[in-house]
């Protein structure tokens, strides 16, 4: 199931057979109910998300206030922080209905990636442009707090 999800999937378009096939290896599918809190700041990041349907929310929590950076729905992806060595999940990502996802285990990526430098490099390439969205994201947010149009 999960090697059918991945090649429909939009951020492994254009990925190889044979590197789909490495990450339906990796692929569990998960299922999230509405405001369920599926990954929380500051906490140790395990898991990559690829969202098949529903949406979540991207959230920064302050001590006083919850702040929407981005919404992201069946296509996107979550979670790149566990394809890093001890980095802590940034942002708050909570379900903002029933949704599924793919969930990769992300020290398990990344030791894939080692081996396959191929896949690794390309799953770089994607995930620096998750990660610039996500900056993005949150560069509009804080400017329209700010009454600044960008």
């Amino acid at each position: 199931m999960p090697l059918t999800l991945l090649r429909e999937h939009a951020f492994t378009r254009g990925l190889t057979d044979e590197q789909i096939a490495a990450l339906a290896e990796l692929a569990t599918e998960v299922a999230f109910q509405e405001n369920d809190v599926i990954l929380v700041d500051g906490q140790h990041s395990t898991s990559f998300y690829l969202l098949l349907t529903g949406s979540v929310v991207v959230e920064l929590r302050t001590p006083v206030s919850v702040m929407m950076v981005q919404a992201l729905g069946p296509g996107n992806v979550f979670g790149w922080s566990a394809l890093l060595d001890r980095q802590d999940t940034l942002f708050q990502v909570r379900a903002r209905e029933h949704t599924t996802a793919l969930e990769i285990d992300g020290a398990k990526l990344q030791a894939r990636c080692m081996t396959d430098t191929r896949l690794g490099v390309e799953l770089l390439h994607r995930i620096l442009h998750v990660v610039a969205g996500r900056v993005k994201a949150t560069e509009l947010r804080f400017a329209e707090m700010c009454g600044i149009r960008i």
